[in-house]
Parts: structure tokens; C-alpha cells; sequence
């Protein structure tokens, strides 16, 4: 793909997360064909990325669990970085246990790459990948939106 259809496909990804919603965060949401080593790969980049901006691990993640290749990566990735994942409305069985941070993620095969969205009330991450032979390696660079 030529650099200048992907600047625009970036741009808009980074935009999307202008347009919330009043009753929360988009539905997590994973392509069937994003399986194996590129879900890992993509779900380990992002969540990397993810802690990188989130700062601290201390706050647990909620996160809707799906039977995808690609939310099971992604927890695992996240868990890696030390996060404590909730799923759906499971609590942390702790008393004092600071309220989870929901966390949305969505992935869509655009023009020939993957492009992965993780969003919470108060950031937006997202990139493009180019998935070839089941292994997907960064398209573009991060796009990055905070909210106040």
C-alpha cells in the first residue's frame, strides 16, 4: 500500500475515538481471520503499547471476554505487562480494590491491513498491520489520543 492511502486510514482510526458514545465504550469486536501468531503478535504489540501510556498496572482492566484467538492473546499480553484483568462483570473479589478500567478493543481489515483500536474514557490507541502468511508486523506508526 502507498504511504499516502495510509496516512489517512491512520488519521481516521485516531478520529474515531472523537465520536463517543454517552453510554460508554465501543463493543470489543475481532475479525475470525486475525488467528494464531498474527492475533498474538498484534494483541502483544498493542498491550505493550497500553502500558506504555497507562503508567501503572495497579488499576485492574475490564475487559469483555469473547471466545476470539485475538482476546485471548490480548488478555494474556495484558497480564504479561501485569495488569489484573476483570471480565464482564466479574469483580476483583478484593473490599478495597480500585474500580477496573474498561477497556474496548476492535480490529477491521481495511485495503489489505489489520488495523487494531484499544480505547478506555480516557485514551485511544490504534496502528495498522500488515498481515502476511499469518504473521503481522506494524504498518504505521502509533496513533495516540488522550481524553481529560
Amino acid at each position: 500500500m502507498q504511504l499516502h492511502r495510509l496516512i489517512p486510514m491512520v488519521l481516521a482510526l485516531g478520529l474515531a475515538g472523537c465520536q463517543t458514545a454517552t453510554d460508554g465504550l465501543s463493543s470489543s469486536a475481532a475479525p475470525a481471520d486475525v488467528t494464531g501468531p498474527a492475533a498474538g503478535a498484534i494483541a502483544g504489540d498493542m498491550a505493550g503499547r497500553f502500558a506504555e501510556q497507562a503508567g501503572s498496572t495497579a488499576t485492574p482492566i475490564k475487559l469483555k471476554k469473547d471466545t476470539s484467538e485475538f482476546s485471548v492473546a490480548l488478555e494474556a499480553a495484558l497480564k504479561g505487562w501485569g495488569f489484573a484483568i476483570v471480565t464482564n462483570d466479574k469483580s476483583t473479589g478484593e473490599k478495597d480494590a480500585a474500580k477496573p478500567v474498561e477497556l474496548a478493543y476492535s480490529i477491521a481489515a481495511v485495503d489489505g491491513h489489520v488495523l487494531a483500536r484499544l480505547s478506555t474514557d480516557t485514551m485511544e490507541l490504534g496502528r495498522a498491520y500488515s498481515v502476511k502468511n499469518g504473521v503481522a508486523a506494524p504498518a504505521s506508526p502509533l496513533s495516540l489520543m488522550k481524553r481529560n
